[in-house]
């Protein structure tokens, strides 16, 4: 995605589990609540270095509840766990897009490997 690349339509699903992203480039993506939710770009998640960074588990079955626009650069996301502090940039969005497989790949093996799962428990 360039500087100039726009999105030219975010919109949740009827479902609420996905939202939908297109860019002015012509590439668009349908990014699932949960791989959202997972790798929400809010220091809840990402900490404050990539050492604190957590692995979120359970959120298999999230929602997303509501989307603002942040100036003309992004948008919040809000969730039905009531997470709602991390800000996605078009930039994100797209990058979370383009390379979902090895995002949510990676994201697997790290709840594999501290014995999380996907489910509520």
């Amino acid at each position: 995605m360039t500087t100039t690349d726009w999105p030219t339509e975010i919109r949740v699903t009827k479902d609420r589990r996905s939202l939908v992203v297109a860019f002015e480039s012509g590439a668009a993506y349908t990014l699932p609540a949960e791989y959202l939710r997972v790798t929400s770009p809010s220091a809840e998640v990402q900490g404050h270095s990539p050492s604190e960074r957590k692995t979120i588990g359970g959120k298999r079955e999230v929602e997303i509840v509501g989307v603002e626009p942040v100036g003309n650069y992004a948008v919040k996301i809000s969730f039905d766990d009531l997470h709602s502090s991390g800000i996605w940039t078009w930039s994100h969005l797209a990058e979370l897009g383009r390379d979902h497989e090895t995002i949510w790949a990676a994201y697997l093996a790290d709840l594999a490997a501290k014995g999380l799962t996907r489910e509520r428990r």
